[in-house]
């Protein structure tokens, strides 16, 4: 991972690899370009109009500097229209910028000057990381640069305009960085073959992850998910050979306060069990556990960030296969507190494991449970490849979630909880059935995990469309996203600071008067 530094030099004597500068629509050049420009004996932005560039979000240009800057190339970056210009803006023109960085060692860049620096600095770091990411652990031979060749990139320079704040900058960039990395290691996980990608893997991998950033960590074996009775997750992981697990981890920042449930659902391969998905379906199935990922990404950007505030994930994980023992339509399966659910199709499974992860979570008295699981196609067909579906019981939470998705550039948008369309889930042998019509199928799927949280505040992401690009797009090539894991940690740290804030109204409170 590349370390994130701030300086005060002058883009035309700051040695780099590679510069970038941000210009604005309309050729309305950014920090720095005009110092660039006048070095390099001309005008950058008569260089954009020559090649048909007018500064919108996310156009990029480049080319060398032949010596005449200590940064060997120059690349300039569309922001939009100036008056528009934050953060969100600086995110999207550094995953751009990120995907040309990867080529090189080290980059200096302006773009942190754009609007309010330390904002600024958080989407630069964030955004360039994601941008520079490469899953090449089994590419052998490169067939091009952007796709076959890790990341180059060891060093980003933040450039600043010398008016102080530089610790804060800095801070401000560390924990960008914190939010990339830990996305970039969900959609590690994510684009991992299944074949390797087992719930045992998963399980190691959150074992060691929490290993080195000090969480409680318990991996609940077959024998004992027996014992506790989480029927869902053995069930859907019945047909399978790798034996299914529950993931919980722990994060104490807050002494005895509630803590925020978090869990995500971690089918490591979906082939639909004996309700078995056709061949073009099957194919990016081993990002079915991208809600699974992006809890556990979560947990490690909060351990690293260290909010005021606690945190418990129980994190179900199991492989949906057609096996010989594997679960046939018309079964009942009994979960953790014993609602019973009767499976009328086994490729509805996600919901089925996560059912005993809500139980459980709910055991542990939380302020709020939040899950995230790439649960429906239906919420695909409604909302697209952009943005998540978001479903609850709890009107603030559902708010929170949102501005949060808009703060780091995940924006999400809020499907109605029918409560009406429970009848749809009925079952005449069971608690309820795990799937109801097709229309409103994102609706019925969220209302069957609403039976499983009784009266906790609950929100639930369906992230089918986002967690994963199956074409490449401006932004993200094709691969998990590590959706909607920025999201979910910038709404912990966002509660962290609102308890901050009731403390400090709390303690004026206390003050004993004086006369």
């Amino acid at each position: 991972m590349p370390t994130f530094d701030v300086s005060s030099a002058s883009p035309t004597k700051v040695t780099a690899d590679l510069l970038v500068l941000p210009c604005f629509q309309g050729r309305k050049p950014g920090p720095g370009v005009a110092e660039a420009g006048a070095a390099l004996g001309g005008d950058l932005m008569d260089t954009l109009k020559a090649n048909g560039l007018s500064g919108k979000l996310g156009e990029t240009f480049s080319f060398p500097t032949f010596g005449r800057l200590k940064a060997k190339y120059v690349l300039v970056v569309g922001l939009g229209p100036e008056e528009k210009a934050g953060p969100v803006e600086v995110r999207k023109a550094a995953i751009k910028a990120g995907r040309a960085a990867a080529k090189f060692a080290t980059v200096a860049t302006t773009l942190a000057q754009v609007g309010d620096p330390e904002a600024s600095a958080h989407a630069l770091a964030e955004g360039l990381a994601l941008g520079a990411y490469r899953f090449t652990r089994y590419k052998e031979r490169p067939i091009d640069e952007d796709s076959s060749k890790a990341s180059q990139l060891k060093r980003l320079i933040a450039l600043g305009n010398g008016t102080g704040g530089r610790a804060a900058v800095k801070e401000a960039l560390r924990r960008g960085q914190i939010y990339a990395d830990a996305a970039n290691w969900a959609r590690d996980l994510v684009n991992t073959p299944a074949k390797d990608a087992t719930p045992q893997f998963l399980a190691s991998e959150a074992r060691k992850m929490a290993a080195l950033n000090g969480l409680t960590c318990k991996i609940w074996t077959k024998g004992e998910l027996e014992k506790g009775g989480f029927g869902g997750i053995l069930g859907v992981g019945s047909g399978s050979v790798n034996e299914p697990h529950l993931i919980e981890l722990g994060y104490k920042g807050a002494g005895s306060d509630q803590p925020i449930g978090l869990t995500g659902k971690g089918v490591t391969f979906d082939s639909g069990g004996l309700s078995l998905k056709d061949a073009a379906n099957m194919e990016w199935m081993k990002a079915d556990m991208g809600g699974a990922a992006a809890a556990l990404a979560t947990m490690r950007a909060i351990a690293q960030l260290k909010p005021k505030v606690n945190v418990i994930a129980a994190i179900p994980s199991s492989e949906n296969m057609p096996g010989g023992a594997a679960i046939r339509p018309g079964d009942v399966l009994r979960h953790r507190g014993g609602k019973t659910s009767e499976v009328l199709n086994t490729d509805a499974e996600g919901r089925l494991i996560l059912a005993d992860a809500l139980a459980y979570l709910v055991e542990k008295k939380p302020r709020v449970i939040i899950d995230s699981a790439t649960l429906t196609g239906a919420a695909m067909v409604a909302l697209g490849n952009d943005l998540w579906a978001v479903m609850g019981s709890d009107r603030d939470l559902i708010d929170d979630l949102l501005a949060a998705g808009r703060e780091v550039g995940e924006p999400g948008w809020e499907l109605p909880l029918w409560t009406d369309y429970r009848r749809n889930i009925e079952s005449t042998v069971a608690d309820v059935k795990n799937v109801g019509p097709r229309w409103g199928g994102a609706i019925t799927a969220a209302l069957f995990l609403k039976e499983f949280v009784g009266e906790v505040p609950w929100a639930h992401l369906d992230v089918a469309g986002t967690a994963f690009a199956d074409t490449p797009t401006d932004y993200w090539p094709r691969g998990a996203t590590g959706s909607p894991a920025r999201t979910i940690i910038r709404y912990i740290e966002g509660q962290a600071e609102a308890n901050g804030s009731r403390r400090a109204t709390a303690r004026r409170r206390a003050r004993p008067t004086t006369r």
